[in-house]
Protein backbone atom coordinates (compact mmCIF):
# COMPACT_ATOMS: atom_id res chain seq x y z
CA UNK A 1 0.00 0.00 0.00
CA UNK A 2 1.33 3.43 -0.91
CA UNK A 3 0.46 6.90 0.29
CA UNK A 4 -1.14 9.70 -1.71
CA UNK A 5 -1.22 13.38 -0.81
CA UNK A 6 -3.45 16.19 -2.02
CA UNK A 7 -4.31 19.74 -1.04
CA UNK A 8 -7.78 21.12 -0.58
CA UNK A 9 -9.44 24.20 0.85
CA UNK A 10 -12.77 25.73 1.70
CA UNK A 11 -14.34 28.67 3.51
CA UNK A 12 -17.31 28.56 5.86
CA UNK A 13 -19.28 31.43 7.37
CA UNK A 14 -19.45 31.43 11.16
CA UNK A 15 -22.23 33.07 13.22
CA UNK A 16 -19.95 34.91 15.66
CA UNK A 17 -17.31 37.59 15.75
CA UNK A 18 -13.84 36.36 14.77
CA UNK A 19 -12.62 36.49 18.38
CA UNK A 20 -15.64 34.62 19.76
CA UNK A 21 -15.53 32.04 16.93
CA UNK A 22 -11.81 31.42 17.53
CA UNK A 23 -12.32 30.92 21.26
CA UNK A 24 -15.25 28.56 20.63
CA UNK A 25 -13.50 26.55 17.92
CA UNK A 26 -10.33 26.02 19.96
CA UNK A 27 -12.07 25.23 23.27
CA UNK A 28 -11.76 21.47 22.81
CA UNK A 29 -14.06 19.13 24.74
CA UNK A 30 -14.63 15.36 24.99
CA UNK A 31 -18.04 15.63 23.27
CA UNK A 32 -16.83 17.56 20.21
CA UNK A 33 -17.62 14.66 17.86
CA UNK A 34 -21.28 14.82 18.86
CA UNK A 35 -21.28 18.50 17.79
CA UNK A 36 -19.93 17.35 14.44
CA UNK A 37 -22.75 14.84 14.07
CA UNK A 38 -20.41 11.87 14.45
CA UNK A 39 -20.02 8.97 16.89
CA UNK A 40 -16.73 9.44 18.71
CA UNK A 41 -14.79 10.54 21.77
CA UNK A 42 -11.93 12.95 22.31
CA UNK A 43 -9.15 13.03 24.87
CA UNK A 44 -7.47 16.42 25.35
CA UNK A 45 -3.98 16.83 26.77
CA UNK A 46 -2.35 20.24 27.19
CA UNK A 47 1.34 19.69 26.40
CA UNK A 48 2.47 23.30 26.84
CA UNK A 49 0.94 26.74 26.50
CA UNK A 50 -0.86 26.78 23.14
CA UNK A 51 0.10 23.18 22.31
CA UNK A 52 -2.52 20.45 22.63
CA UNK A 53 -2.56 16.74 21.88
CA UNK A 54 -5.98 15.42 20.80
CA UNK A 55 -6.65 11.70 20.71
CA UNK A 56 -9.87 11.01 18.84
CA UNK A 57 -11.70 7.71 18.54
CA UNK A 58 -14.37 8.07 15.87
CA UNK A 59 -16.60 5.70 13.93
CA UNK A 60 -15.73 5.57 10.23
CA UNK A 61 -17.52 3.18 7.89
CA UNK A 62 -18.88 1.14 10.81
CA UNK A 63 -15.64 0.73 12.77
CA UNK A 64 -13.77 2.90 15.23
CA UNK A 65 -10.55 4.60 14.13
CA UNK A 66 -8.10 6.37 16.45
CA UNK A 67 -6.37 9.55 15.30
CA UNK A 68 -3.83 11.55 17.26
CA UNK A 69 -3.41 15.22 16.40
CA UNK A 70 -0.96 17.86 17.53
CA UNK A 71 -2.65 21.26 17.63
CA UNK A 72 -0.70 24.52 17.84
CA UNK A 73 -2.78 27.60 18.68
CA UNK A 74 -1.92 31.07 17.36
CA UNK A 75 -4.50 33.32 19.07
CA UNK A 76 -3.00 36.65 17.93
CA UNK A 77 -3.73 35.54 14.35
CA UNK A 78 -6.97 33.69 15.21
CA UNK A 79 -5.31 30.66 13.61
CA UNK A 80 -4.21 27.16 14.47
CA UNK A 81 -2.56 24.13 12.90
CA UNK A 82 -3.65 20.53 13.30
CA UNK A 83 -1.01 17.93 12.40
CA UNK A 84 -1.90 14.23 12.44
CA UNK A 85 0.83 12.35 14.29
CA UNK A 86 -0.99 9.00 14.50
CA UNK A 87 -3.75 7.19 12.68
CA UNK A 88 -4.70 6.47 9.08
CA UNK A 89 -3.99 10.02 7.87
CA UNK A 90 -0.68 10.42 9.73
CA UNK A 91 1.42 13.31 8.39
CA UNK A 92 -1.65 15.25 7.22
CA UNK A 93 -1.67 18.90 8.22
CA UNK A 94 -4.50 21.38 8.38
CA UNK A 95 -4.37 25.16 8.74
CA UNK A 96 -7.32 27.10 10.12
CA UNK A 97 -7.76 30.87 10.23
CA UNK A 98 -10.81 32.86 11.26
CA UNK A 99 -11.33 36.17 9.51
CA UNK A 100 -13.73 38.92 10.60
CA UNK A 101 -16.74 39.57 8.37
CA UNK A 102 -18.67 42.43 9.86
CA UNK A 103 -20.25 42.71 13.27
CA UNK A 104 -21.00 39.33 14.80
CA UNK A 105 -19.85 37.28 11.81
CA UNK A 106 -16.65 35.67 10.58
CA UNK A 107 -15.32 33.18 8.06
CA UNK A 108 -13.27 30.07 8.65
CA UNK A 109 -10.54 29.75 6.03
CA UNK A 110 -9.29 26.15 5.86
CA UNK A 111 -6.30 24.80 3.93
CA UNK A 112 -5.50 21.10 4.17
CA UNK A 113 -2.84 18.66 3.12
CA UNK A 114 -4.34 15.18 3.34
CA UNK A 115 -1.97 12.19 3.33
CA UNK A 116 -3.75 8.86 3.14
CA UNK A 117 -3.13 5.25 2.15
CA UNK A 118 -4.07 4.12 -1.34
CA UNK A 119 -3.95 0.71 -2.97
CA UNK A 120 -2.11 2.28 -5.91
CA UNK A 121 -0.89 5.71 -7.03
CA UNK A 122 -3.74 7.94 -8.19
CA UNK A 123 -3.91 9.95 -11.40
CA UNK A 124 -4.14 13.73 -11.23
CA UNK A 125 -7.83 13.50 -12.05
CA UNK A 126 -8.43 10.91 -9.31
CA UNK A 127 -6.51 13.02 -6.77
CA UNK A 128 -8.54 16.09 -7.75
CA UNK A 129 -11.78 14.11 -7.34
CA UNK A 130 -10.64 12.84 -3.94
CA UNK A 131 -9.74 16.41 -2.88
CA UNK A 132 -13.23 17.63 -3.88
CA UNK A 133 -14.87 14.82 -1.91
CA UNK A 134 -12.83 15.47 1.25
CA UNK A 135 -13.36 19.23 0.97
CA UNK A 136 -17.13 18.71 0.65
CA UNK A 137 -17.16 16.37 3.70
CA UNK A 138 -15.06 18.70 5.86
CA UNK A 139 -17.04 21.78 4.85
CA UNK A 140 -20.27 19.94 5.80
CA UNK A 141 -18.74 19.10 9.17
CA UNK A 142 -17.90 22.78 9.75
CA UNK A 143 -21.43 23.83 8.76
CA UNK A 144 -22.71 21.53 11.53
CA UNK A 145 -20.19 23.10 13.91
CA UNK A 146 -21.36 26.57 12.86
CA UNK A 147 -24.93 25.60 13.82
CA UNK A 148 -23.71 24.32 17.20
CA UNK A 149 -21.74 27.54 17.64
CA UNK A 150 -24.84 29.63 16.97
CA UNK A 151 -26.87 27.62 19.49
CA UNK A 152 -24.21 27.66 22.20
CA UNK A 153 -23.11 31.27 21.88
CA UNK A 154 -26.70 32.46 21.56
CA UNK A 155 -27.88 30.70 24.76
CA UNK A 156 -26.36 31.52 28.12
CA UNK A 157 -27.96 28.36 29.50
CA UNK A 158 -25.61 26.15 27.51
CA UNK A 159 -22.93 26.86 30.12
CA UNK A 160 -20.17 26.00 27.69
CA UNK A 161 -18.08 28.06 25.33
CA UNK A 162 -20.04 31.23 26.03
Amino acid sequence: MSLVAFNYRFRTRLPASADAAYRWATDYAPDDWRRMGRDGTRRIRLLAAGTILLTDRVRVDGRFVTKTRLVRLRPAERAWTNTHVGGPTRHSQFLYRILPRGRGASVLEFVGLQVEPAARPLSRAALAARARTVAREDAALWRRLARAMAEELGTAASGRRA
